[in-house]
């Protein structure tokens, strides 16, 4: 069941109109079974692997609180972490590792034949297991009290909304809300449905839009000329964007319809004026997880500073494998790496720069100047994230920068120009939104604006929508 779908719309209408027709000790129980329910329509099998890991963290966190030695404190924490990380490097990384494995060895003529598994990757694993080991981590470092009713621990886990695709909450968040009696908010609900509403414009106008001429110029690598090979980068760096701020968006209003409020997982992400600025900004729960359980436990800034730097890289090598096997994701997270690393080491001599060329006496043109060429490191980057291969991803490059460059392949004019219509669209609602969140935004504006907001949604996701894009980028991690 995917967000972009009937299906989806109806399942929430009975959910939110249930939450509020049963006594609040009940709730729990209501969104526990609509949550499993809401998993099992991608694989029912594959739920057995969200008990498994609820059951073993639920105990591990009861076990850490109750133990009296530091040693049995680290032995659960470590029978927590290896159980989490064991699922994950099976279903995920187990075909990848491998098959380098056995390249590696085939350069020595060593055979090597592992038994192969035919398991799909379940969805959202990469998620609901970095969300559990974050609560036995903050029961471990004494953040949070073990939790010990298993029904509102469970719901923690698989709750419905951030399940597949984040946004990667912390307990000490999300565990006070799911016990609190939430009432009925008209003001709540209007809010949430604006998340939602602009969380589909953004997966099937703008996004769903963009992929069709992404798909094209990625799915034949070398048969297009530079315009062609720039223009789809730029397109995909929107279009991964939209996609899954788009999802966030609408499991943010879904949250919220029923008075939960989740972590914003995006915040205008091609306005930052520097990397470091945008990975404050783009995936945040992820970057902020990172950030506390491996930068900071690693030394974090507290270090000489090669070894910070070093932090910095291992930091983002980790992320871009976290992201999927293959190495395309881990030369994209370390590129980032490098980008931050080279901001870090050069954020003196810039300074000294932009003074002499006397930038400060033009600061839009400084922020504009900024953010494209943030932008444009960004966009280059993703290239190694959407390549099949690191031989496509190079390919591409190489295009874009040998001249002479040849014509524009501008593919089916619906799909080019409703997609530059969609980005348009995408900037001018952000640049409206400035620092607040976007549902209050809109919210603060006259009647003649909202309802313009509302209707002019309504109409582009229905004669400019696509609805059979498929699912979102990031179920698939």
């Amino acid at each position: 069941m995917s967000f972009n779908s009937l299906d989806y719309v109806f399942f929430l209408i009975v959910v939110v109109t249930l939450y509020f027709s049963i006594p609040h000790r009940f709730r729990w129980v209501l969104l526990l079974v609509a949550s499993y329910y809401f998993y099992m329509c991608w694989r029912a099998d594959y739920i057995i692997l969200i008990v498994v890991s609820t059951l073993i963290d639920y105990f591990a966190g009861l076990a850490i609180g109750a133990a009296k030695r530091s040693s049995w404190k680290k032995a659960f924490l470590a029978l927590s972490l290896t159980s989490n990380l064991g699922l994950l490097l099976f279903f995920k990384y187990y075909t990848f590792i491998n098959a380098n494995i056995e390249a590696l060895l085939g350069q020595f003529n060593i055979f090597y034949d592992a038994p192969a598994f035919g398991f799909l990757l379940p969805v959202g694993i990469s998620f609901y297991t970095f969300q559990s080991m974050s609560y036995t981590i903050d029961v471990y470092r004494g953040q949070k009290t073990p939790e010990k009713h298993l029904g509102v621990f469970a719901l923690y886990i698989a709750y419905f909304p951030q399940l597949v695709a984040g946004p990667i909450e912390r307990s000490t968040n999300l565990f006070p809300q799911l016990f609190k009696k939430h009432d009925f908010d008209a003001n709540r609900v209007v809010e949430g449905l604006r998340l939602i509403l602009w969380g589909m414009f953004k997966k099937v106008v703008i996004a769903d839009r963009l992929a069709a001429f992404v798909e094209v110029a990625y799915n034949n690598v070398g048969l297009h000329a530079a315009p062609t090979a720039l223009l789809a980068a730029y397109f995909f760096a929107i279009q991964v964007y939209c996609d899954f701020s788009g999802y966030s968006d609408i499991a943010l209003g879904s949250a919220k319809l029923m008075g939960v409020e989740l972590m914003v997982n995006f915040n205008k992400i091609y306005w930052s004026q520097s990397v470091t600025e945008y990975w404050r900004r783009n995936h945040v729960s992820l970057t902020t997880w990172f950030r506390d359980y491996v930068y900071i436990p690693l030394g974090g800034g507290r270090v000489p500073t090669w070894r910070k730097y070093l932090n910095v890289l291992i930091v983002f090598f980790v992320s871009g494998l976290w992201h999927g096997a293959n190495w395309t994701y881990v030369f994209w997270g370390t590129l980032n790496g490098v980008y931050l690393v080279y901001e870090l080491a050069t954020k003196k001599l810039r300074q000294r720069v932009e003074a002499v060329c006397r930038f400060g006496r033009f600061p839009r043109l400084k922020q504009a100047v900024r953010m494209f060429m943030t932008f444009n490191l960004i966009a280059l980057g993703l290239i190694f994230f959407r390549a099949r291969s690191m031989s496509d991803a190079f390919t591409i490059l190489k295009i874009i920068a040998t001249p002479p460059w040849g014509p524009l392949y501008l593919g089916s004019p619906g799909v080019f120009f409703y997609g530059l219509f969609g980005v348009a669209a995408l900037f001018a609602v952000e640049y409206v939104q400035k620092d607040m969140r976007l549902e209050v935004a809109i919210g603060k504006q006259g009647p003649l604006f909202r309802w313009g907001f509302y209707l002019f949604c309504l109409m582009s996701i229905l004669l400019f929508g696509v609805f059979d894009g498929g699912q979102f980028i990031y179920f698939q991690f």
